[in-house]
């Protein structure tokens, strides 16, 4: 089953792999970002393939009437949300930015409320965020979707009043939604200040010793073209108005994500830890997705760390 795929914050980290994911598999792709611009790591071939349009979701007049009537005519059978704050650094340290309550939580109102005039509804599924959950203390058994929330972080109370938006427009009756709840993504293109693209520039830009938070933190991380696969098929198969765990479903320590890449790239580079100690995040139970889509995590994690940096040294002069 092809789509008419709409991608909000298409020019994004994860909205580019999911963008590439779905021509692929035969969809039509428009996507939108801030500006109707792609960012620099954007992959070419989808400059020329899928159209991006300017949509400013922290505003009320962020998407103008043109570009309204040109998602209209483009007839989405399915929206994925995506437009949204992703660096938790960004959201703020104590409470949430106003810039990250205007686009998080503003951001995801304002486009249910347009999806929703659509004569035609579209199937409907946010992206949110495993920062949702409580912190993760030495010990504590995987999470599933029947865990209590408990974000303590500015970002995952942005994300959990996003998601209950999302949801109260499915009890509503207004929207056929789904919520995915995406642990830790890594690969190719992402932001230097996430774990592995931080590891993996400084090793491409020579840089020595290499500094990392802590070898000790165990996290639950997925390659992002795993995520992409998952995405679709929750448009496919997932139940609406039920949150769904996207993750690997593995725990793992830093230290030997990072020992793939020391081995990989130079193993005679001195390394610098900033903040030692143990820290446990979340790891999920993906009983739920694997069961209602049958999807899978199948890419090893020595070809995502190996990507990445090839990646990043075909960055590097």
């Amino acid at each position: 089953m092809t789509h008419r795929a709409l991608i909000t914050g298409a020019s994004g980290f994860l909205g580019g792999f999911l963008a590439e994911h779905l021509l692929a598999c035969g969809d039509a792709v428009l996507g939108t970002s801030v500006d109707g611009q792609w960012e620099p790591t954007s992959p070419p071939d989808l400059r020329g393939v899928v159209e991006l349009l300017p949509w400013d979701v922290s505003r009320d007049d962020g998407l103008n009437d043109e570009h309204w009537q040109r998602i209209a005519a483009f007839q989405p059978t399915c929206v994925y949300h995506l437009a949204g704050l992703s660096v938790p650094a960004d959201c703020g340290r104590d409470k949430p930015t106003p810039e990250a309550l205007a686009i998080n939580v503003g951001g995801t109102r304002r486009v249910v409320e347009r999806i929703a005039q659509l004569p035609r509804r579209p199937r409907f599924l946010m992206i949110s965020t495993s920062h949702v959950y409580p912190p993760g203390k030495v010990g504590d058994p995987p999470v599933d979707e029947m865990q209590q929330p408990g974000p303590r972080t500015p970002y995952g109370r942005t994300k959990l009043m996003a998601e209950q938006i999302v949801l109260r427009a499915v009890r509503a009756g207004v929207l056929d939604a789904v919520v995915a709840r995406a642990f830790q993504q890594i690969g190719p293109r992402q932001n230097a200040k996430m774990m592995l693209s931080s590891w993996a520039s400084q090793f491409a830009a020579g840089r020595d010793p290499i500094e990392i938070f802590t070898r000790d933190a165990v996290v639950d991380v997925l390659d992002v073209r795993d995520g992409a696969r998952a995405f679709r098929m929750l448009i496919n198969a997932g139940r609406p108005g039920e949150v769904y765990n996207v993750a690997s479903g593995l725990a793992r320590r830093t230290g030997h994500i990072f020992d793939i890449l020391h081995r990989l790239a130079d193993p005679q580079r001195k390394v610098v830890e900033t903040r030692p100690g143990i820290k446990q995040d979340p790891v999920a139970v993906v009983d739920k997705i694997e069961n209602d889509t049958g999807w899978h995590a199948t890419i090893p994690l020595a070809r995502t760390v190996a990507d990445t940096y090839a990646w990043w040294r075909s960055r590097t002069p």
